[in-house]
């Protein structure tokens, strides 16, 4: 063997045992947010979530030393993308839409996140979750503020800035808790109807506040009131 090729599979080891760390971590992450679901943070333990994943405690420990690192490791990831549909989203192209294609276009893929991590809001608000996690939520929880509030800002000028944020927390509490029913709800057609059900109560909501014309720059016009 040449030492050009030996050299070479040398530097193919770490690579190999890499992505063999990587795949396992994402195993024991797939295996905690299963058991988050279905038991909670507070009731979970590493030993079921090694029991999850088909993997011993130690196998476990060689990748988190407790089940905080692996709640922090898995929020984290998932605040990532949240934060990233949040700016795909909240674009300007999507804010000047009417309000009915506004709205499939801002909470279509939230509700499909969601629909697809279910331990999002299992681990975010649930009691006794790591500090790390609840601050990185705050501040997600804060932009997503600023992003639903810019539509009160540009609209509702003449309301005072404290109605306009109370517009947006109240839109986002809607939100969610339609949010929760859509989770509960079995897949198929009775999810659709609570997702419709959800979309008719926000534009019911909205649309008296921000209406839906485009002009024809494009950006929404305020309904004028009779």
């Amino acid at each position: 063997m040449s030492e050009e090729t030996s050299e070479s599979s040398v530097e193919q080891k770490p690579r190999r045992r890499q992505a063999r760390g990587e795949r396992r971590i994402a195993q024991l992450l797939q295996a905690a947010a299963n058991v988050f679901c279905s038991n909670g943070y507070t009731a979970a333990s590493t030993n079921a979530i090694a029991r999850e994943a088909s993997v011993s405690p130690g196998t476990l420990y060689q990748y988190f030393p407790n089940k905080e690192a692996i709640a922090v490791e898995l929020g984290g990831r998932l605040l990532h993308q949240m934060r990233e549909m949040h700016g795909q989203a909240f674009t300007d192209a999507n804010l000047a839409l009417p309000l009915p294609e506004l709205m499939d276009a801002v909470l279509d893929p939230m509700i499909e996140f969601n629909c697809q991590n279910p331990v999002f809001l299992a681990l975010m608000h649930g009691s006794e979750i790591p500090g790390r996690i609840a601050e990185e939520h705050d501040a997600l929880h804060a932009s997503l503020l600023v992003s639903v509030r810019s539509l009160f800002d540009h609209h509702l000028p003449d309301h005072t800035p404290e109605d306009r944020v109370l517009k947006a927390e109240m839109t986002i509490a809607v939100f969610k808790g339609g949010l929760t029913l859509i989770l509960a709800a079995a897949e198929g057609p009775e999810r659709d109807a609570a997702v419709a059900e959800l979309k008719t109560l926000l534009l019911g909501y909205l649309g008296p506040l921000i209406g839906g014309t485009p002009t024809a720059a494009g950006a929404l016009t305020t309904t004028p009131s009779p």
